[in-house]
């Protein structure tokens, strides 16, 4: 897609572009009567046709998007927004990155399609990456389409290596929408699905500003919600692993108390349980490292990792479990009674080749550590001092949220009309949000700039002082 950007001298952000192209090719310049033709055929094609996830499919009405290009998403009459959520925190290298698009495009044109079954050089030479650069003692990389499957086959894997049937999960969580994925799901996303998988049962995690345990200080909230943990595992019995988010994505942006994580480890350890660290959303430098789970300290690992969108950009869907030797040898001898047809897809794991090279090549996960601890965290708790209706802010990395209410002794959310007068304000700006119930998630493109995330600060500020 051939596009011309261009940046006004006195507002450089965001860039605008004068063309876009059709499917077949066809250049049209934004902003006409043509232009307007291809986005409404795009609206009535996808309402007519188009079945959408966790939507009430008749009070929708989805934006059709142009152009994507870096950090920037345009609609059909040029505007552009900076991608504020990296879309579904997928697209850590923006969109249409050039090592990406020439990865996809070379592999194609050598081996398109491929039976699991055979080895292949771009999925083994992922898998080895993987592998090498993953804290801590790992063997070999099960690929998925996505990540509910990576939680598919983690939960699969902990069952039959361990003998035992029950995996424990935090509330608020989010674990994905397939049979056990949705059951593993700690809130209301698992609301009105069928019980698929019955011996999936929930603690509460850490969380101060919610605290479930009434605690007072980080290090009360993380020995409560230890104890909480342990207590659980031992009434319910039985249990083959414990599974959470390093870092909790979706519901909420929550970062574990210092300690939180290496008590799970030790829990775990005692009661014969694995732990299965689900990196889907923060994996592949979200947070600033490969992992988030390696925040925890440098001698701690998991037994299985759930992966996926950052691991190739999310340019062509991937995902993929990493496991420890002592789950890799259950196997050994005895088939693994699980398989995907596109386990492995040649032309998902090129550009994850490519992913992993740029991101060591350019300091990508350094320069995220970087710019989250000194520019946007600090950026956002200025926000926090200076606002009445913001309760709460909380992140890592490029990865944040900001909680909104209306009274900030009682915590009370702020009502769904003023958060979607604050999305429709960072629009208005150049931002396209990511509004989840009364939070704003922060969670760009690795790849962009300080400048850039100085930027969308100001716009940020501007928006919530119009409150």
């Amino acid at each position: 897609m051939t596009t011309t950007a261009h940046q006004d001298e006195a507002n450089p952000f965001p860039p605008s572009i004068d063309h876009f192209e059709l499917t077949d090719g066809t250049r049209v310049a934004v902003a006409t009567k043509e232009a307007e033709q291809a986005e409404q055929q795009a609206r009535d094609n996808d309402r007519n046709h188009v079945f959408h996830s966790w939507s009430a499919q008749a009070k929708i009405n989805p934006q059709p998007i142009a152009k994507a290009e870096g950090p920037w998403i345009y609609d059909y009459q040029g505007k552009g927004y900076l991608d504020l959520a990296s879309q579904l925190v997928s697209a850590n290298l923006g969109h249409n990155h050039p090592d990406l698009v020439a990865a996809v495009q070379q592999q194609v044109t050598r081996v398109g399609n491929l039976n699991p079954a055979f080895a292949n050089d771009v999925r083994g030479e992922l898998a080895a990456k993987i592998v090498d650069q993953a804290q801590g003692e790992f063997s070999h990389v099960f690929f998925t389409n996505g990540g509910a499957d990576a939680v598919e086959h983690a939960i699969r894997m902990a069952r039959l290596t361990t003998g035992k049937s029950k995996i424990l999960t935090a509330y608020r969580s989010y674990h994905g929408a397939t049979g056990s994925a949705i059951m593993a799901t700690g809130e209301a996303r698992r609301h009105g699905n069928p019980t698929t998988d019955g011996d999936i049962k929930h603690f509460w995690g850490p969380f101060l500003y919610r605290s479930p345990f009434n605690a007072a200080t980080e290090e009360e909230e993380c020995a409560r919600a230890l104890e909480h943990l342990e207590q659980t595992l031992i009434f319910e019995g039985d249990v083959a692993a414990v599974m959470v988010e390093p870092v909790v994505g979706s519901s909420g942006i929550i970062v574990p108390p210092e300690g939180y994580l290496r008590g799970v480890r030790e829990i775990c350890d005692r009661h014969g349980a694995m732990w299965i660290a689900d990196e889907v959303m923060v994996g592949f430098g979200r947070t600033g490292r490969l992992f988030a789970y390696e925040h925890a300290g440098a001698d701690l690992q998991p037994d299985l990792i759930t992966f996926a969108k950052g691991v190739n950009a999310g340019i062509v869907p991937l995902g993929g479990v990493v496991m420890s030797r002592g789950v890799y040898e259950r196997f050994a001898d005895k088939p693994y009674p699980g398989g995907l047809t596109y386990s492995g897809h040649p032309v998902a794991c090129a550009p994850g080749v490519a992913a992993i090279e740029f991101y060591n090549r350019e300091g990508v996960f350094e320069s995220v550590e970087r710019i989250g601890s000194e520019v946007l965290g600090p950026g956002l708790e200025a926000l926090a001092a200076e606002s009445a209706v913001v309760g709460n802010v909380r992140g890592k990395g490029y990865f944040w949220a900001v909680e909104f209410v209306s009274d900030q002794k009682k915590k009370t959310p702020l009502d769904p009309e003023r958060m979607g007068a604050l999305g429709a304000a960072l629009k208005e700006a150049g931002l396209w949000p990511m509004v989840s119930g009364h939070r704003l998630h922060i969670a760009p493109p690795l790849i962009t700039t300080e400048e850039q995330v100085r930027w969308a600060l100001e716009r940020i500020t501007e928006a919530v002082r119009g409150m």
